[in-house]
């Protein structure tokens, strides 16, 4: 199939879903109140909002109030979300931010410095909760590709990158588990010799909140896109063949991408025979007295495999 047709179906396909879906309004500039100082955060609502709209659950219930930056590698990231601070009885401790449930992946922009994404769990490309991380350098070559590619949601603006780059800066200890966390007065003290309660060293964000609630505040920002090796409009962490630009798709996973194949799910069913072509479960028509289970979804497969054949 042309891939050029293949995406502009598929791109009809969403719109007509999309329609069918409720619609949401994100704030889109948030502000991080740290004991660094503040820094502002444009998110990119409209195009990736499964995450926005993440981030924003947990900005809203304040559950990054009073948490900590738990990782920090100069030249690379600059980590939190995941940590808050208890302190009891003059003794301070670092307990995990509550989480929800795991996001779907949107690795539709590139790593690359000033950008806020989602951290995630290794080799599990949709675990991410609460955890975000600022790149501190061009990591698309990296972290565009690694399990599944990372959520890109947001960037920096202003100078904020002057807050982050001084948070990067700072001299990182072991603490607990944490081996990586950057403490204030470790640099003049050693890690050692720093003090309880340790609050009063961890970098602390006091709260992030919204600055500016206008959905469209991202439509003069220009995202860099994310790694796309044979230019064909998919995303490498999407693209099952990264450098074939007539095919992305293997639904069987057979290695033969799904313009050249002729049994896309590998049911033993071609293609023109089969009612679902890309749900190796099921080939066969169902009856009319199915009441019509089959769906918008099916009838979109269906058409797409019919022109596949006529395109060949």
């Amino acid at each position: 199939m042309s891939k050029r047709i293949f995406h502009r179906l598929t791109s009809s396909a969403l719109l007509i879903t999309s329609c069918l879906l409720p619609s949401f309004s994100y704030a889109t500039i948030v502000e991080f109140q740290t004991s660094q100082g503040d820094f502002q955060v444009n998110l990119y609502d409209e195009t990736t909002p499964v995450t926005v709209e993440n981030f924003l659950s947990y900005t809203n219930a304040s559950n990054y109030n009073n948490s900590v930056i738990h990782r920090s590698i100069p030249g690379f990231i600059v980590q939190g979300g995941g940590f808050e601070v208890d302190t009891v009885d003059n003794i301070s401790s670092l307990s995990a931010v509550p989480t929800q449930s795991s996001i779907i992946n949107e690795p539709i922009y590139s790593n690359v410095r000033a950008t806020i994404a989602m951290a995630k769990t290794a080799n599990n490309i949709n675990s991410a909760t609460n955890q975000w991380f600022f790149n501190l350098a061009d990591n698309s070559a990296n972290l565009d590709l690694q399990n599944g590619g990372f959520t890109v949601f947001g960037e920096v603006i202003g100078d904020g990158m002057t807050v982050i780059d001084q948070i990067a800066g700072l001299t990182t200890c072991t603490y607990s588990s944490f081996s990586e966390i950057p403490m204030h007065e470790a640099a003049e003290k050693g890690c050692s010799n720093l003090e309880q309660p340790f609050s009063d060293n961890f970098v602390t964000i006091y709260q992030v909140v919204v600055v500016d609630a206008s959905i469209d505040s991202a439509s003069s920002l220009t995202p860099t896109p994310t790694i796309d090796t044979d230019n064909d409009g998919v995303a490498n962490a999407n693209d099952a063949f990264p450098t074939d630009s007539t095919e992305w798709l293997d639904t069987d996973g057979d290695g033969t991408g799904n313009n050249a194949d002729t049994d896309d799910d590998g049911d033993g069913h071609l293609d023109t025979d089969d009612y679902y072509p890309l749900d190796a479960s099921r080939w066969e028509q169902p009856s009319s007295g199915s009441g019509g289970s089959f769906g918008f979804l099916g009838l979109f497969a269906l058409a797409l495999v019919r022109l596949k054949t006529i395109l060949r």
